[in-house]
């Protein structure tokens, strides 16, 4: 499902890939803006290294930087060794709790980063059932999700990520063929990589083909300390456009997907100051249960 954020005329529509569809209507007066994980607002930033390129052309290069690709094929090692939970029924649900702050916008106001807040949602193992939404902040009371139209190469559920490549090559074709939005297919294929590392659950051979796949995206780099929305430090890769850094957060150690953040590399024309966190976002969980709406 697609989320397209509007923003003010001035500032290029960005949209986000697989972000849980919101309600027509609920969020009428809300205009996000940007998104990912986080560090206290206004920490300093590390100076830039030939891997860590700023957001000049000329340090934009073909593929990752060294470094970032070294570190994308630990977490994809990582990714393929991981168990997916057994037995998993077409009946099941996928849940996913976290926490995420959005920035927002209303009317001619100054965009502003809302308050971290828990996220909860329950996504058809086969894509079949109707899921759920429950992110009370957001206006969403265990709101219903469209079960997702069959055949469409876009789809997040699991049988269906189950389906993609296990070959990085492929992968990277296969997100080519269907990131949108954005600024630039490298952008909108990052975006991607980590809509997908947030609100799904990929299949180990999968995961491990879309984090080689991501070493392929042009200006990747890695930022040796951050930290997500529930405070936890980790290693990230990231990217900077239009103005903003987006990083994708691992646990050092393990490898394992931790969350995300958004930080503006510039002043920005919507409100934010350079140094500023403009979206974040931490996992707290991703299992399988029984039904929408069931914790486990």
């Amino acid at each position: 499902m697609t989320e397209i954020r509007q923003e003010p005329s001035e500032v290029p529509v960005r949209r986000r890939f697989v972000r849980t569809a919101l309600v027509v209507g609920a969020v009428a007066a809300v205009t996000a803006v940007a998104l990912t994980f986080t560090v206290p607002s206004g920490q300093a930033e590390r100076a830039a290294t030939p891997d860590r390129p700023t957001a000049t052309k000329e340090a934009v290069k073909p593929g990752a930087g060294n470094e970032a690709a070294q570190l994308l094929e630990g977490i994809a090692l990582a990714a393929e060794h991981a168990e997916a939970p057994a037995g998993i029924r077409d009946d099941q649900f996928v849940y996913i709790k976290s926490k995420v702050a959005w920035t927002t916008q209303t009317n001619d106001e100054p965009a502003k980063l809302q308050a971290i807040h828990e996220r909860e949602v329950w996504k058809s193992v086969d894509g079949s059932r109707k899921g759920l939404l429950d992110e009370p902040y957001q206006g969403f009371d265990n709101e219903p999700l469209d079960a997702e139209t069959p055949g469409i190469a876009s789809n997040t559920n699991y049988r269906h990520l189950q389906t993609l490549p296990t070959d990085p090559d492929k992968m990277y074709k296969w997100l080519n063929s269907v990131s949108e939005g954005s600024n630039s297919k490298d952008e909108a294929n990052f975006v991607l990589v980590g809509d997908l590392a947030r609100e799904s659950l990929m299949p180990p051979a999968q995961a491990a083909a879309l984090y080689r796949a991501a070493a392929k995206i042009s200006g990747v780099f890695v930022i040796d300390d951050t930290v997500d929305a529930a405070g936890r430090h980790g290693v990230a890769v990231a990217r900077v456009d239009r103005g903003q850094r987006f990083e994708l957060i691992f646990d050092r150690k393990t490898k394992e997907f931790l969350g995300e953040r958004t930080v503006a590399v510039e002043d920005l024309p919507f409100g934010f100051k350079k140094g500023e966190v403009t979206a974040r976002t931490a996992i707290l969980d991703r299992t399988v249960v029984d039904k929408a709406g069931q914790r486990p």
